[in-house]
């Protein structure tokens, strides 16, 4: 019997579960005062996949207003920067190996209704990919 195989959508540095796979960070900056060698072992990710993270500018952007308010804009941003050559491969190649294998995809933010993984996760979902 074959065991379904998805990805998750987590928020780095929480314990891991059962079955997740690898972990994928999808930030622009690694943790702050965290050593490298030290980044998989607190929970954060495995694999670091920063072309999937939004933009610096964009970053700045939401930071500096009102998220509820922006976040429309904010998504539509998000959504084209992510039809760029390099990302769009990337959530191809992720759609591809979440029907083979279980992993997981993430970044920090508490909240992920006003971050960029809500986005993520339907994005993946457009390229047919496996979710849990």
């Amino acid at each position: 019997m074959k065991t379904s195989v998805t990805i998750r959508i987590v928020r780095l540095g929480t314990p891991r579960s059962d079955g997740e796979g690898l972990r994928l960070g999808t930030v622009r900056r690694p943790p702050r005062g965290v050593p490298k060698a030290h980044i998989a072992a607190r929970n954060f990710y495995d694999v670091w996949l920063p072309d999937l993270a939004p933009s610096e500018a964009l970053l700045k952007r939401i930071h500096a207003g009102d998220i509820d308010k922006d976040w429309r804009a904010f998504s539509r941003s998000y959504r084209a920067e992510m039809k760029r050559p390099q990302p769009r491969r990337l959530l191809g190649l992720l759609a591809a190996l979440s029907q083979q294998t279980n992993f997981s995809v993430g970044c920090y933010c508490a909240d992920e209704a006003r971050c960029h993984r809500s986005l993520l996760r339907a994005l993946l979902a457009e390229h047919g990919a496996r979710l849990s």
